[in-house]
Order: structure tokens, then C-alpha cells, then sequence
């Protein structure tokens, strides 16, 4: 029985949430770009795009600032609801950062002293996270480096991270003013050992990304450099040849001593000059992306959400009440470490004295210009 006697409405229906307003091509921006799904061989196949969202701030190793976050926000909800994109892939521009979390420019410079500012602020980063778990497309984090600070978090919201092996992950807020409260808190428990995540939130080091991938962090970890013969060669700053030593895990650990020194040189020259090859990370990330094109597109989606929703759910339930205690945060720490941070061309140093720092706190001191100035750097002459 035929069922045309049934009114219907049958022109598409457009679901973007966003214009181009939010993107850009001149550092610093967010750029947003639809490049065609490809099969094994390399051919583009018709009317089907990923969506590459790309943070676009390499002087600053890709933080992100305001304007910046707005970008990413219409990336991930326009990406969501194009009936055309079957994968996002979230990045950064060039090959030493992929994020290291917001721009410590403007939260120095700006949002230091005006908690109701970065409140605001924090509302925007917030969606910012939401937009990446509430993708109804599957998000790869293709992490070409340093992921750190605010960077790690976004990138523990993605679903799949593929890395460069000289990328470091990390965070730097206990050092630098903050807490890892915006997504790292909440999810690294999920990827790391209890202990493992703990000592990562607040020991500000940095893991390499073989060590991550040893810890189960990322999905996989590749190099980019290559040797004078044109072979891919592993960051010989790291230790890959062997995993245990004398008893201890080695394996992903950094190289020290004057072989560290000669393969920091072997690195930054390379990277300097321009020698350096993604190829290996985008044909896994192609990979990937076409073994979901080949997938049920809702039986995806409702998989990766049942995965996503443990993550989601620790985030869901602190996210708000973070906001208020970052931007209280804003009138004492954070301005203090922002502001070191970003006067080290004046002062020669990056952090505040910590020391002098719990000896005024012993000594009942009040948090004034006066206090400051005994825990920043000094202008140099």
C-alpha cells in the first residue's frame, strides 16, 4: 500500500548554528575547513568531508585566546549537524605545539583582577569542552605537539589522539597560578592510574608521548623526523631502545647527559629548518576516519557517546562550580603566575618566588600590591 496521499515536506532543512564569522587564516584564529573523505588508495570520495578544526597561533604555540575559543565553539557545532562530515579532526598549525591551554597574554593582561571577566571567559571554555563531547561526529586529536595545560584538556575530551612523538603532555597550572580543573581533573583518571593521573595534574612535568602511549593515553605515536637517508627516525631525546634498566621502567623516559644535549640539537636544528614530515600521522588518521566511514553512522555515534558519557559525567557534575572558584582565583594566584609567566622578558623569570610565597602566607600577610611585589621578578636593569 503506497503511503503518497501523506502530506510531506521534503526541502532539506539547514542545521548550521554558525557562519564563518568565527574563523579565520591569519594567526591568531581558529580555521575551520571541510577536505574530502579519501578511501585506501587516495581517492576523494564524492560529497562525503572531514571537518579540520585548527588552532592557528604558532607564536604563541597555538593558546587559544578568546576570539580563538569562539572558533573552535562553531567548529565542533556546525561539524556536528553537516550531514556531509563523517570525522572532525582537531590540530594545531606547525610542528611544536598543538595547544598549551589559553593565552597567557590576555589572562595576564586582562583577565587578572576582573573575576567576573574570566568568569565569563570560563563560561566560553566551557562550552568549548561540551562542543568536543557533544560532537555527533567522532573527534581525533591530532596532537603535531606540546599538549599542555588547557591543551591536554581539550584534547582528553577527543575521542581518538594520534601524536607526533616529540609532542609532551602535561599540565602547568599549579606552577603557573591555576588547576587542571578544566577537563583534567575529570578525565585523566579514566586514561591513567589514580596515582599517575594525580602526580601528572599537579607535578607540572612533562610525559613524552611514548610514555603516554605506554600509560595508555593516546592511540598511537609516530615520528615525524627522518635521518640524512630520508628514513623516519624516532626523538632520540627519548628512550625507546629498551624498556627496563637496572630494574626500572625506562621506556619513554627522557634522555639525559650530553646524548640528551646532542639530540636537543638534532631536533631543534631539523625543526628550525623546516625537516620535518606528518605524513605518517595524517595516513593514521585517514585510516582511522575511513574504517568509521564504513560504520552505521548512528550505532557509531551511540557507541562513542556510551564511552564518551563516562568522561561527560564527572565533567557535568563540577564544571559550573569550577567557574566561580577560576575566577576568584583571578584576584590572587592566577594574577601572580600569569603575571610571571608573561613578564619574563622582564624579569628574566617565568615563576614567582614560592618560597618568600609560603613564608608571607605563615605570616598572615594580606594578599596587596605590596605582597606581589615581594613574589614577582624584579625588572632587570
Amino acid at each position: 500500500m503506497s503511503l503518497a496521499w501523506m502530506p510531506r515536506e521534503n526541502e532539506m532543512k539547514n542545521h548550521d548554528r554558525h557562519t564563518s564569522q568565527w574563523w579565520g587564516t591569519e594567526a591568531p584564529c581558529t580555521v575551520y575547513e571541510k577536505r574530502p573523505l579519501k578511501d585506501p588508495k587516495g581517492n576523494e570520495v564524492p560529497g562525503l568531508f572531514t571537518s579540520w578544526i585548527r588552532l592557528n597561533n604558532p607564536a604563541q604555540y597555538n593558546s587559544y585566546t578568546t576570539e580563538m575559543v569562539k572558533g573552535v565553539i562553531a567548529g565542533f557545532e556546525n561539524a556536528s549537524t553537516d550531514r556531509s562530515v563523517v570525522a572532525v579532526v582537531f590540530t594545531g598549525t606547525g610542528p611544536f605545539a598543538f595547544c598549551t591551554g589559553g593565552n597567557t597574554k590576555e589572562y595576564s593582561e586582562y583577565y587578572s583582577m576582573r573575576p567576573e571577566e574570566y568568569g565569563s571567559y570560563m563560561e566560553l571554555f566551557n562550552n568549548m569542552v561540551d562542543s568536543i563531547l557533544m560532537c555527533k561526529k567522532p573527534v581525533i586529536c591530532r596532537v603535531n605537539g606540546m599538549r599542555v595545560a588547557g591543551g591536554q584538556e581539550i584534547g582528553l575530551a577527543c575521542d581518538i589522539a594520534v601524536s607526533s612523538d616529540l609532542a609532551i603532555f602535561g599540565q602547568a597550572g599549579p606552577r603557573h597560578g591555576s588547576a587542571p580543573v578544566g577537563g583534567s581533573s575529570d578525565f585523566l583518571p579514566w586514561f591513567l592510574s589514580n596515582e599517575d593521573a594525580m602526580w601528572n595534574c599537579v607535578s607540572c612535568e612533562m610525559w613524552s608521548a611514548y610514555k603516554m602511549k605506554a600509560k595508555n593515553l593516546i592511540s598511537k605515536c609516530l615520528p615525524v623526523l627522518k635521518d640524512a637517508n630520508g628514513n623516519f627516525v624516532r626523538n632520540p631525546q627519548v628512550i625507546t631502545e629498551s624498556y627496563v634498566k637496572d630494574g626500572e621502567i625506562v621506556y619513554g623516559e627522557n634522555k639525559t647527559g650530553q646524548e640528551a644535549k646532542d639530540a636537543r640539537a638534532f631536533v631543534n636544528d631539523a625543526l628550525k629548518a623546516g625537516n620535518y614530515d606528518f605524513s605518517l600521522i595524517d595516513a593514521e588518521v585517514e585510516r582511522i576516519i575511513w574504517i568509521f566511514a564504513n560504520l552505521f553512522p548512528g550505532c557509531l555515534m551511540k557507541s562513542i557517546d556510551g564511552i564518551r558519557q563516562k568522561k561527560k559525567s564527572w565533567w557535568d557534575q563540577v564544571k559550573n562550580d569550577h567557574r566561580y572558584w577560576l575566577a576568584t582565583n583571578m584576584m590572587g594566584e592566577a594574577f601572580a603566575g600569569f603575571g610571571a609567566f608573561n613578564t619574563k622578558k622582564i624579569t628574566g623569570v617565568d615563576t614567582i618566588d614560592f618560597i618568600k610565597n609560603r613564608q608571607l602566607i605563615a605570616e598572615g600577610a594580606l594578599n596587596n600590591e605590596a605582597y606581589f611585589e615581594q613574589i614577582l621578578g624584579k625588572p632587570k636593569a
